[in-house]
């Protein structure tokens, strides 16, 4: 067990977690407030291996659902001021059970935060794990639908003040539809409490030693700028990753469509660069890459953009004439087998591509 007790931990969390978000995961700055707040009513962020839980335990999975695009506004009052505290209440009584931890969904600088946040709240352990090893836009990217476990039951509840169980689904593009809907409705997003998990499950699900991996790259991007060394660099390396372009923001436009941020980035090459042209295409996060035209990078793989100061940038902050750099990096095994590419495949967000690991296209392309 270690544990996330002072601010500047806090930092360095959120700063990892928003990297391997891969431009999406959530506000970063709303997840650094909510571990804030947390830790000045002196509450404890315990993060713990899954072999330190006891056999019949029980976590559960808190998380958002809902647009990230920067126009989205809530349409109707908010009656609800912290829904996920109220979905995660409403699940222990449809257990019947108590929880006896948290499990964070994904990376990214607020899922992966709601999930300690979550935890100190109820003074629960939280996994130092996630269901994804990165950020990604849909349910369908869960690790238990690769072993047939199911996500129900769920608890959505609406700052606007729905509250729906889902006790059971007949397959999980009802349950993503059933989400992002009450999403819509809501202008936003919904908070959810979901994917209940005995010990002998989770050890079969969870990718492990990630949430300490985003402490372990926040730090790492921290010092590197207080030691004067390149933050772009030591990201790379610390994620045995590959840099594959550096340039300024030639044209990023995104639509708001069916409780997603869609958009397309372009970015035109400096340095070695130069006369070179990156493009992404973005569901939330970026899942496709191409330079002058030709494959770099695809989904699963992460496609992250950083800034000067290693930095990750959320495409809710990407903006034209922006300065990146582009780092792409291996994804979890898991979503390179080929149950897990029915669920993270480029076929899944509508690509005509067989995979190809990112490994081996950036040796056709550095």
């Amino acid at each position: 067990m270690f544990e996330i007790s002072s601010i500047g931990q806090a930092r360095d969390f959120v700063r990892g977690a928003t990297i391997l978000g891969t431009g999406g995961g959530g506000n970063p700055e709303e997840g650094l407030k909510l571990l804030e707040g947390i830790l000045s009513e002196d509450k404890r962020i315990r993060l713990v291996d899954l072999n330190e839980m006891s056999e019949d335990s029980i976590v559960v999975v808190p998380y958002y659902v809902g647009t990230i695009a920067p126009d989205a506004k809530t349409r109707k009052p908010v009656k609800i001021e912290e829904p996920i505290k109220v979905a995660f209440k409403e699940m222990e009584y449809i257990l019947g059970a108590k929880i006896s931890g948290v499990l964070a969904s994904e990376l990214g600088g607020f899922n992966a935060s709601i999930a300690l946040y979550m935890g100190a709240y109820m003074n629960l352990p939280v996994i130092d794990g996630d269901l994804l090893g990165r950020a990604a836009p849909e349910l369908h990217q869960c690790a238990v639908h690769v072993f047939g476990i199911p996500m129900y039951p769920s608890v959505i509840v609406s700052e606007t003040g729905n509250r729906i169980v889902v006790y059971e689904y007949s397959d999980i593009d009802d349950y993503e539809a059933i989400a992002r809907y009450l999403s819509v409705l809501s202008g936003r997003f919904v908070a959810v409490v979901d994917t209940p998990l005995r010990m002998e499950d989770a050890r079969k699900v969870v990718i492990r030693n990630t949430m300490s991996l985003c402490l372990k790259l926040g730090e790492t991007v921290r010092i590197a700028r207080t030691r004067r060394t390149n933050p772009v660099e030591e990201v790379r390396r610390l994620l045995g990753g590959w840099k594959i372009f550096e340039g300024v923001v030639k044209s990023y436009k995104y639509k708001n469509e069916g409780g997603f941020l869609r958009g397309e980035a372009i970015v035109e090459g400096i340095s070695v660069w130069r006369d070179k042209e990156l493009k992404t295409w973005i569901m939330n996060e970026h899942l496709m890459a191409w330079i002058d035209g030709k494959l770099a990078a695809m989904a699963p793989d992460l496609i992250i953009f950083l800034d000067e100061e290693g930095e990750g940038i959320t495409n809710t902050v990407l903006r034209e004439g922006m300065k990146v750099n582009v780092i792409v990096v291996k994804a979890p095994e898991i979503w390179r087998t080929e149950s897990g590419l029915r669920f993270f495949g480029p076929r899944r967000f509508g690509f005509d591509y067989d995979y190809v690991p990112v490994e081996e296209l950036v040796e056709e392309i550095l």
